[in-house]
């Protein structure tokens, strides 16, 4: 059997479909954060992360596995969120290298005012548009892709740039 390729057009004009409607809606779902709450989408997974721990405080390295991001990208966010007033550093008695941060009151404020406006865009753009058994089918095949993408997505350099260094 000859192995394919490329994409079929039908391949081809699903993915641009599906792509299309992921970015749109992180981006809908973006700027209701912004402009109810004048957070972003990424400073409000943080603040959740944060918020949803059972201490309340989180070291970079576990934001960083909870939003799934690299721990440099998320080390640059929380400085500017620090910047801000959303979060607080404090320092871990256990490593003279690492902090906790945690939530500030603003932070607090924050997360709690963005709570009900996220839900409801949630709702509004993702689960209303959905019919009868299509959550079930959509959770199904969601798990198929993160199952067959397995710890790729783990990886902190994408092999194409460390081919393209090699």
């Amino acid at each position: 059997m000859a192995e394919q390729t490329g994409l079929t057009e039908a391949e081809q004009a699903l993915w641009r479909s599906f792509y299309s409607m992921r970015r749109s809606l992180d981006r809908a779902v973006d700027l209701q954060l912004q402009r109810d709450s004048n957070i972003s989408a990424s400073e409000y997974e943080v603040l959740i992360a944060i918020d949803q721990s059972a201490d309340q405080q989180l070291r970079i390295k576990e934001i960083a596995v909870h939003i799934s991001w690299e721990k440099s990208r998320v080390s640059h966010l929380v400085t500017r969120m620090e910047k801000r007033g959303l979060v607080e550093r404090s320092d871990c008695p256990t490593d003279a290298r690492g902090s906790w941060i945690g939530l500030s009151a603003e932070g607090r404020r924050a997360v709690s005012g963005a709570m009900r406006g996220h839900v409801d865009a949630i709702r509004r753009y993702f689960f209303d548009v959905l019919g009868s058994g299509d959550a079930t089918m959509l959770d199904h095949l969601s798990e198929r892709v993160i199952d067959a993408i397995g710890c790729a997505a783990d990886e902190d350099v994408p092999a194409a740039a460390v081919t393209a260094e090699a």
